[in-house]
C-alpha cells in the first residue's frame, strides 16, 4: 500500500515560475489593498506572509535557495514600484523614491520578518522530510 504524500513533499514548481508567481501575487495584493483601503495596510502584510509560505511549499527541492532569498526581494521590488509611481501609499506623498521605499520597509518590517521566518521554516521542514525519505 502506498502512502499519500504530505504537504512537505508536494512542491514541484521550478524556481523561475515561483518567482513570477510571488511577484504576481504580491502586486495583486497591493492592487486589492489600494482599491479597498487606499494605501498599503495590514491586508498586504497578512497576504505577504501567506504568499511567503505558499511559495516555500510550491517550489521544487532543487530550487530551495531561490525561494530562500525571495521574500525580501519581493517586498523591495513592490515598494520600489510604488515609490516610483505612488509614494503616498507607503510614505508621505512628497517623499522621494528612496525615502518612500525605506519608509515602506520600516512600516511593514514585521510582515517581512514573519514572512521570511515562516518561509525559511517551511523550507527547513521540507528539507528534513525529504532527507528522511531518502
Amino acid at each position: 500500500m502506498s502512502q499519500s504524500r504530505t504537504i512537505w513533499e508536494e512542491g514541484h514548481e521550478p524556481g523561475r515560475q515561483v518567482v513570477a508567481l510571488g511577484m504576481a501575487l504580491a502586486l495583486t495584493t497591493v492592487v486589492v489593498d489600494l482599491a479597498v483601503v487606499g494605501r498599503v495596510s495590514l491586508l498586504f502584510d497578512l497576504c505577504f506572509v501567506a504568499v511567503c509560505v505558499a511559495l516555500a511549499l510550491a517550489v521544487r527541492p532543487t530550487d530551495f535557495f531561490t525561494v530562500g532569498v525571495l521574500p525580501p526581494l519581493i517586498m523591495v521590488a513592490v515598494f520600489v514600484l510604488l515609490g516610483v509611481s505612488r509614494p503616498g501609499v507607503i510614505a508621505h506623498p512628497h517623499d522621494g523614491v528612496i525615502q518612500a521605499v525605506v519608509s515602506g520597509l520600516s512600516r511593514h518590517s514585521t510582515a517581512l520578518v514573519v514572512g521570511y521566518a515562516m518561509c525559511l521554516a517551511c523550507l527547513a521542514i521540507r528539507h528534513r522530510v525529504l532527507a528522511a525519505e531518502r
